[in-house]
């Protein structure tokens, strides 16, 4: 499902860090169970310091277990949902500023539930608060996510100056065009993607794949 938000307040990384802490006091006071939540996106690149000013949203790709093991997290439980929403009337913001819609990305089937070899030793793991810790992806995932992205959107969207913006090498992005061909395997997005990689500079890559 694609969620339509407002962008009546889009955020920056000063409004990000200030909004993610004003949910984790609220889960405080709620005495709310811990969550420790996987971002990816537009909120990590901004949270990390790459190029881009603002962004609509906080991506959850998943939660991550005690025992540091993914876990699938397809929606928001109902007291984070809640405590989500009312942080959102507080601060003039849409309901779901903090959503799981990269969650799709999991695979249970796949290894590493379909995620690049050593994701998790890459996330940068922020405290908020007792009741919330963020752990946002690292610069390699963002290029393989930012590539698959920029492919299955089949236009040339901001996933595309996000991917440029992380300056990957050429190494880099032979891995990511790999792995994004194991998400969809299909002649069709093969072809997408080559034809993606020839457009916007990167023909040396286009050339491996063929």
């Amino acid at each position: 499902m694609i969620l339509q938000l407002s962008m009546k307040t889009p955020f920056n990384k000063e409004k990000i860090e200030s909004t993610l802490t004003m949910l984790a006091k609220l889960l405080e006071r709620r005495s709310s169970a811990p969550y420790r939540l996987i971002v990816c996106g537009g909120s990590a690149l901004l949270v990390a310091g790459v190029q881009r000013e603002t962004t609509k949203d906080v991506d959850i790709l998943a939660s991550l277990g005690f025992d540091n093991a993914i876990e699938e997290l397809p929606e928001l439980p109902e007291d984070l949902h809640k405590a989500v929403k009312d942080v959102a009337r507080e601060l003039d913001v849409d309901d779901h500023w903090l959503n799981t819609g990269p969650s799709s990305i999991i695979n249970t089937h796949l290894p590493n539930f379909g995620l690049p070899e050593g994701f998790i030793e890459r996330l940068t793991r922020k405290e908020y608060g007792p009741k919330l810790t963020i752990y946002y992806i690292g610069r390699l995932d963002q290029i393989f996510f930012k590539l698959y992205a920029t492919v299955d959107k089949c236009t040339l969207t901001y996933h595309l100056t996000d991917l440029q913006a992380l300056k990957p090498t050429e190494s880099e992005l032979t891995a990511a065009a790999e792995w994004s061909m194991q998400q969809d395997p299909s002649i069709g997005y093969k072809q997408t993607l080559i034809e993606m990689l020839e457009k916007t500079g990167y023909e040396q890559i286009a050339v491996k794949l063929k």
